[in-house]
C-alpha cells in the first residue's frame, strides 16, 4: 500500500496491491453483512461479539429500552453500514486487471471510507477480545496472528486517510 495522500485536485488517493484489494473488499463486505444480519434479527446480540461491537446496546442496564431503541434504529444504522461498504468495495473496483489500484476519494467517499474501517476493525477486535487500547488480544493460533496483522494493518490504513483528511 502506498498511504493515502493529498492530491493537487482536492482527492486524496492511495494504492493498494492485489491482495490488499481483494482484502479489503471482503472484509468490507463481511462487516456489511453482519450489520445487516443483526439488524434483521439474525445473530442477535449476544451470540456474535461483533454485533454487539457494530450495533451497541443503547441501555446496556435496561434490555427492554435496549431492544426497543434497536427497533427503531438498527435498520438505519445497518443500511449506512451496507451503504459505506459499497462505496469502499466500488472505490476498489479494478476494471477487470489483477494489478494495484489506485483509489481516489473525495471527501464524502473518505468517510465512508473512515466508518467502515473502523466497522472492520470492530468486528476484529471482537473476534480477537481485543475491548480496549493496548489490549492484545487472544493470539492462540496462526489465524488469530493473521487477523491481529490484519487489524494492525487497517490501523495504519486508517491513520493515513485522517493524515491526508488532515492536509486538506
Amino acid at each position: 500500500m502506498r498511504p493515502f495522500r493529498l492530491a493537487k485536485d482536492g482527492t486524496l488517493r492511495a494504492r493498494f496491491g492485489r491482495d490488499e484489494v481483494d482484502l479489503l473488499v471482503h472484509l468490507s463486505g463481511e462487516a456489511g453483512a453482519i450489520a445487516t444480519a443483526a439488524a434483521e434479527g439474525a445473530g442477535v446480540a449476544g451470540f456474535d461479539p461483533a454485533v454487539l461491537r457494530l450495533l451497541p446496546d443503547a441501555y446496556p442496564d435496561d434490555p427492554e429500552a435496549s431492544a426497543e431503541f434497536r427497533r427503531f434504529t438498527a435498520a438505519g444504522l445497518a443500511e449506512r453500514k451496507a451503504l459505506n461498504a459499497r462505496v469502499v468495495a466500488e472505490s476498489l473496483a479494478r476494471d477487470g486487471s489483477k494489478g494495484a489500484v489506485e483509489v481516489r476519494l473525495d471527501a464524502a467517499q473518505a468517510g465512508a471510507w473512515l466508518r467502515t474501517l473502523t466497522d472492520i476493525r470492530l468486528v476484529l477486535a471482537a473476534r480477537l477480545g481485543i475491548v480496549q487500547d493496548g489490549d492484545e488480544g487472544d493470539i492462540h493460533d496462526e489465524s488469530s496472528a493473521l487477523q491481529r496483522a490484519v487489524y494492525d494493518w487497517l490501523a495504519g490504513v486508517q491513520e493515513s486517510l485522517v493524515l491526508a483528511l488532515d492536509a486538506r
